[in-house]
């Protein structure tokens, strides 16, 4: 298949790829205005070429990494794993919003995986997308921009412009019709819709990325540096593995770690509501679905090594930066929950995170402190942008991929979580009042209006903290010092000393409020830690105390 870019037209049908063949042609160079290339490269060179591969519902916390042995070795074991990675929001469009934006969710406004709530709606288009990362690359930087996979939740709802809309930024988009499937989907080809069926051979969608992608590198231009966003469905439900793989596993089990299927103690409502213990059935639909989700990343791991050979072949692999994380974590039994993510524990929020490329050491590991708005402007500064030119909340954590000693960086992120429900009772559960969703069979349900949330996850030298506050009558509290309990079991809220709760709160009413630079300000437990009363208040002079957002 051969992937033209959008002004070229639409790419032809064709069949699976082979091996790719390997290019000995030079790379040329080139240099534009306002993009001076990489920190530290020599005038005149070259800017690097960036990839980032995104899963979806990859977890860390579960062993989520554990199948992909290829993607370890090429990425992680050529590059950096970051072992504190986060999410500002566990669910799909408002992280992937965060990704594409460097913002906080209360700042791009996505805050569910619906039109209503702005998850690729016609003001998502017109607010967002002109200042995504890829539109600076590509406007600011000259870059070639190729996008392949899943996008937005809602990416081709009619009401949106359809599969005809194609985000500013791209010159080559390959885009699936709204959520993760493998077989019988529709794409946007430069917004020329193609529906796919169920035919292994040229249908698997993972497969098709990999081909797609790999047709890229063969016709794109040599003039100019390249950005690839690749995708995958994998590990979302449906859990459809490819064929070869579909007996792979059959002795791996959801892992039965300390917090799994025990009763959550002295936690929000919604998690105190699951049923302990679990029953049989649900053990086994969990494991089962452990088990599959594991299946469908085996073919992300052949996508990656297939990549980076094609990358040595062509010689571009020591000028190219490749990202490997996921979109939100991912829980399996936890605190009785079956399957889902939303919540605010570890396993929700924290994703893989592997780079390799120019500049980085092998096989190093970085306990730093970073979040998926962190990814933005980490590649804008690897194209030479000016970072203070964006809006964006995040910080470029290139200095840590190179090495820099003395580096002075952050020690607390911000997590936030809108609640969604039901206006009516379950007819499956009537024992269960409206406003509650993601419901299983026996009554226990993922999610509800007042599962509305807002974190501060803290990590320094001598604090690893997380300090949340629910939206709801209670205005209820988590506190969990994840040093003695890295499995957030015990609720310490009514036993931890009372200033520190008050500086954790007064921190998350700023975070919750900040923009750009403010959101990158110290945390309590730095030495340029001050507290400003001042920012107690909005610009009406009354006391900040709401702050969460119902609607748009």
């Amino acid at each position: 298949m051969r992937l033209l870019p959008l002004a070229l037209g639409v790419p032809r049908r064709g069949s699976p790829r082979h091996l790719p063949y390997c290019s000995s042609a030079p790379l040329l160079l080139l240099l534009l205005g306002g993009c001076l290339g990489v920190s530290g490269a020599a005038a005149g060179s070259r800017r690097p070429n960036v990839v980032l591969l995104l899963a979806d519902d990859q977890d860390e916390v579960l062993g989520g990494m554990t199948p992909l042995k290829k993607t370890k070795a090429l990425i992680g074991g050529m590059g950096m794993t970051f072992s504190s990675a986060y999410v500002p929001s566990a669910l799909c469009c408002p992280s992937r919003a965060s990704i594409l934006t460097g913002k906080y969710p209360h700042n791009h406004h996505v805050v569910n995986n619906t039109l209503e709530g702005n998850c690729s709606s016609k003001s998502w288009q017109k607010i967002q997308e002109p200042d995504t990362f890829p539109a600076i690359l590509r406007s600011m930087c000259g870059y070639q921009t190729f996008f392949a996979g899943k996008y937005l939740n809602e990416y081709g709802a009619p009401d949106a412009g359809g599969l005809a809309h194609v985000p500013l930024g791209w010159s080559y988009w390959y885009a699936l019709e709204k959520n993760s499937k493998y077989y019988n989907y529709t794409l946007s080809i430069n917004g020329k819709a193609r529906k796919h069926g169920e035919n292994y051979s040229v249908d698997y969608l993972t497969d098709v990325l990999a081909n797609v992608s790999l047709d890229f590198l063969d016709y794109k231009s040599n003039s100019e540096p390249f950005f690839m966003m690749i995708s995958t469905p994998a590990p979302h439900s449906p859990w459809t593995a490819a064929p070869q793989y579909q007996n792979t596993f059959r002795n791996v089990f959801a892992p039965r770690n300390k917090n799994f299927n025990i009763h959550g103690t002295n936690k929000h409502w919604l998690i105190r509501q699951a049923k302990t213990p679990m029953t049989n059935s649900s053990i086994q639909f969990l494991d089962n679905a452990f088990r599959k989700r594991w299946q469908t990343l085996l073919s992300v791991d052949d996508l990656v090594e297939k990549l980076v050979k094609r990358l040595e072949c062509s010689r571009e692999l020591n000028d190219t930066y490749i990202f490997y994380t996921s979109d939100n974590g991912y829980h399996t039994g936890q605190f009785s929950l079956p399957i889902d993510k939303r919540q605010l524990y570890e396993f929700d929020i924290k994703v893989p995170l592997l780079v390799r490329g120019p500049g980085i050491k092998p096989n190093q590991t970085s306990k730093m402190l970073v979040a998926n708005i962190d990814l933005g402007p980490t590649i804008l500064d690897i194209a030479g942008y000016n970072l203070n030119k964006t809006q964006m909340d995040g910080m470029s954590f290139l200095p840590i991929l190179k090495g820099a000693s003395n580096l002075t960086w952050r020690s607390d992120v911000l997590v936030e979580y809108q609640g969604e429900g039901r206006n009516v009772t379950d007819p499956t559960c009537p024992s269960l009042s409206p406003g509650v969703s993601q419901c299983f069979p026996d009554c226990v349900c993922e999610d509800a209006y007042n599962n509305t949330y807002a974190c501060v996850r803290t990590m320094s030298e001598m604090w690893n903290l997380q300090y949340c506050e629910f939206d709801d009558q209670e205005v209820f509290v988590e506190v969990y010092n994840l040093t003695a309990d890295p499995h957030q079991i015990n609720n310490i809220a009514k036993s931890i000393d009372p200033e520190l709760l008050g500086k954790m709160n007064y921190r998350l009413m700023m975070l919750q409020s900040c923009s750009g630079p403010t959101c990158r300000t110290p945390g309590i437990f730095d030495p340029g830690y001050r507290f400003d009363p001042r920012l107690m208040f909005n610009n009406h002079g009354s006391v900040r105390t709401r702050r969460f957002s119902k609607h748009l």
